[in-house]
């Protein structure tokens, strides 16, 4: 993977960024928001502005900070990780959402360094562990507020982040779950665990 259009650096403590990935995360965010909230338009009775905000807060964080969560990890263990978006994904994304759906591949998070298959499990991991607790997060929401804007955002918040991170631990391909299962199956097992009794709940919640 080139690099070498990384633009101005950027460090944020340990972290360390760049123009070019701050360009494309945002890219990633408003393309994937926008795909999502013309397939949930037809589904959520409010203004498609509304929706929109709807779509930017849950599905765009839920992707976005799933995809941090693996860039973090990887820095932490001395690798060199920037997110960089699949434009022609993005266009994809935004065409398929006028037909009814989505097929979501926004970027990925390019990592550069040697990890052992311990190192390169636990990174896997993150991504589907923040997706857990944006879940939870978005359902303490649920509880708390009465406000039916408040009560719509919190309601799709955690179940796509529920399913977001069960889709992640699919054991196929390059998905996360494929190196998480082939580090530690028990981690495996408590991820794909926590992310169907999250979304079992979801049966019993209403907006």
């Amino acid at each position: 993977m080139e690099f070498s259009d990384r633009g101005k650096q950027i460090y944020l403590g340990s972290i360390n960024t760049s123009e070019k990935e701050l360009r494309d995360l945002v890219k990633a965010w408003i393309a994937i928001s926008l795909a999502f909230a013309l397939v949930l338009r037809h589904d959520i009775g409010l203004s498609f502005y509304q929706v929109f905000i709807v779509s930017a807060v849950t599905v765009g964080t839920g992707f976005l900070l799933h995809e941090l969560g693996h860039k973090f990890v990887a820095q932490r263990y001395g690798c060199f990780a920037e997110f960089r978006s699949f434009d022609q994904m993005l266009m994809l994304a935004v065409m398929m959402s006028f037909f009814g759906f989505v097929f979501a591949a926004p970027g990925a998070v390019m990592i550069m360094g040697r990890v052992d298959i311990r190192k390169n499990g636990i990174i896997s991991a993150a991504g589907p562990i923040v997706n857990l607790i944006l879940a939870l997060f978005f359902l303490s929401i649920l509880f708390m507020f009465s406000s039916s804007l408040l009560k719509i955002l919190a309601f799709y918040g955690f179940f796509i982040n529920s399913w977001l991170a069960l889709f992640n631990m699919i054991p196929m391909w390059n998905f996360d779950g494929t190196k998480v299962l082939k580090w530690d199956k028990k981690i495996y097992g408590i991820i794909v665990a926590a992310s169907l009794s999250l979304l079992f709940l979801q049966n019993f919640i209403s907006m």
